[in-house]
């Protein structure tokens, strides 16, 4: 394994952004742009539909950075962003199209498809991971946290369920499934799990249920009135505090 190959490098705010490579995926890295020593790492994962620079992954990425001084590595999702799309991925985002113009439940079409691209991202992630260890501001000792909603829960239950460097996690905002209730209940490390009180998607009692089968002696709540998309901002802020006191580092 070798270290990311970047292909990319800009400072904003005392942030650095660099995009990446590994073994042909493409991800960023944003870091303290002072380069001061070891850092944390947290690996996040974007919504469907969305990308690795997403407003949402950038802007989260930029309060860790900044609140307590990880580094935070995304990774464009298989058939999102530039990356191809297989046949399968075109009849799933089809039908789940279809399901949404009828104003059918679009819960069982997502989660299959998510467990799909799940199974093809876990790997990817782990791969990503060995690669950013290499790299002296982040080591293979370092704490390693995760932090992905949505999409991003589907790929993080089964990464952290199988990754014994991830040390903490901030999932949430996705429907409880058999498989994923098994993986969620292999999970110890501690949680921080948000999902939307009046989510039009997202049954409340399965949001509950996803929560209520993680494994982890530390989890906690987080549950927000309001609507799939409304998430507060200040949850991100909150995943900072969160990381921070997980990481033993100062906000």
């Amino acid at each position: 394994m070798n270290p990311p190959h970047f292909t990319s490098r800009s400072v904003l705010d005392g942030v650095l952004e660099r995009e990446f490579t590994v073994d042909g995926v493409p991800g960023v890295l944003w870091s303290p742009a002072d380069g001061s020593g070891r850092a944390p790492l947290v690996l996040m994962a974007h919504g469907g539909g969305t990308h690795k620079k997403h407003p949402a992954m950038s802007g989260r990425a930029r309060r860790l950075v900044a609140g307590c001084g990880c580094h935070v590595a995304v990774l464009d999702a298989p058939g999102h962003s530039g990356r191809p799309r297989t046949p399968h991925d075109e009849r799933e985002i089809d039908l789940m199209m279809r399901t949404m113009a009828a104003g059918e439940p679009v819960g069982p079409v997502v989660v299959r498809y998510n467990g799909h691209l799940a199974t093809r991202a876990v790997p990817e992630y782990r791969a990503a991971l060995d690669a950013l260890q290499l790299l002296p501001e982040i080591g293979a000792d370092g704490p390693v946290g995760f932090f992905g909603l949505n999409m991003g829960t589907a790929i993080g239950l089964p990464l952290v369920a199988a990754e014994p460097r991830i040390g903490a996690a901030v999932l949430g905002q996705f429907w409880y499934d058999e498989a994923l209730a098994e993986q969620a209940g292999r999970i110890t490390v501690p949680v921080e799990f948000a999902m939307q009180w009046d989510d039009e998607h997202i049954p409340r009692e399965s949001g509950l249920a996803l929560f209520a089968a993680l494994g982890s002696a530390e989890k906690s709540l987080h549950a927000n009135s309001g609507g799939h998309k409304e998430l507060p901002r200040f949850e991100a802020d909150s995943a900072v505090r969160f990381f921070a006191r997980q990481f033993g580092t100062a906000v």
